[in-house]
């Protein structure tokens, strides 16, 4: 009387014949017919392929997400690259600037060309701007203590910061731009070089144009060259015009 041969299902461990497969990765050489017999889950429908099938569709995938992966870098580098540019450009624009009202209007009509922001703000305190013959000019303002406290506030003990600006704050903190009905949105930073020189704040109607999520790198590399150029055409109280008797 012959005995019944169990089936292997049910005599194997499925979790010790992976163990084994995976400590012998060479069993399938020499046995490839077994491979074309091997059935496995279908990536994407019900039912099951053969495992070759199954291996061109996971190399068809992994290749597609490097292609996308690659496509990415480049893209990033391609936005990279515009952004230096119009850095660049910036840069150079500011350098140019014979003096402090030249300097804030290049610094807008760069910002604006360049960069699509519409509205800008430069508030220096009166020691930068008191001997100067003319009052500073637009977008340029002397930093007052209302202006002072009130961008203190919008950067909370932060050195820069992208936050919302509401039509109140966006009339007293750039009152030489036209405020938008609702709330906008800003990028803002402090100017220092080893003293407070003041605060540079770049604006849009856009309340989503400037996040809170944003990196402010850009935003705090303009504020330090736009500090030592402040202080490059500020005129010395030796520079003032003789009073007349």
């Amino acid at each position: 009387m012959t005995r019944a041969v169990p089936e292997p299902r049910k005599t194997l461990d499925p979790d010790r014949v992976a163990e084994w497969l995976a400590r012998h990765p060479d069993f399938f050489v020499g046995r490839e017919g077994l491979l074309q017999q091997l059935k496995v889950p279908h990536p994407e429908a019900h039912g099951t392929t053969s495992l070759l099938e199954r291996l061109v569709h996971d190399l068809r995938r992994r290749a597609e997400q490097a292609e996308w992966r690659l496509e990415q870098l480049l893209e990033s580098a391609r936005h990279n690259e515009v952004q230096y540019r119009r850095t660049r450009e910036l840069v150079l624009a500011l350098l140019e600037a014979e003096d402090a009202d030249a300097l804030g209007q290049a610094l807008a009509t760069q910002i604006a060309e360049r960069f699509q922001i519409p509205a800008v703000a430069l508030w220096c305190p009166a020691q930068l701007t008191n001997h100067e013959p003319l009052p500073p000019q637009p977008p340029r303002h002397v930093l007052d203590e209302h202006a002072g406290v009130r961008l203190a506030a919008l950067l909370d003990g932060r050195t820069s910061r992208c936050t919302r600006l509401t039509p109140t704050d966006w009339g007293r903190l750039l009152p030489h731009a036209k405020p938008p009905r609702q709330a906008g949105s800003c990028a803002l930073t402090r100017l220092t070089l080893g003293e407070p020189m003041g605060y540079l704040v770049l604006a849009s109607p856009d309340p989503d144009h400037f996040r809170a999520s944003m990196d402010t790198l850009f935003t705090e590399y303009l504020g330090d060259v736009l500090a030592r150029l402040l202080l490059r055409h500020a005129p010395s109280v030796h520079d003032s015009p003789p009073a007349h008797g």
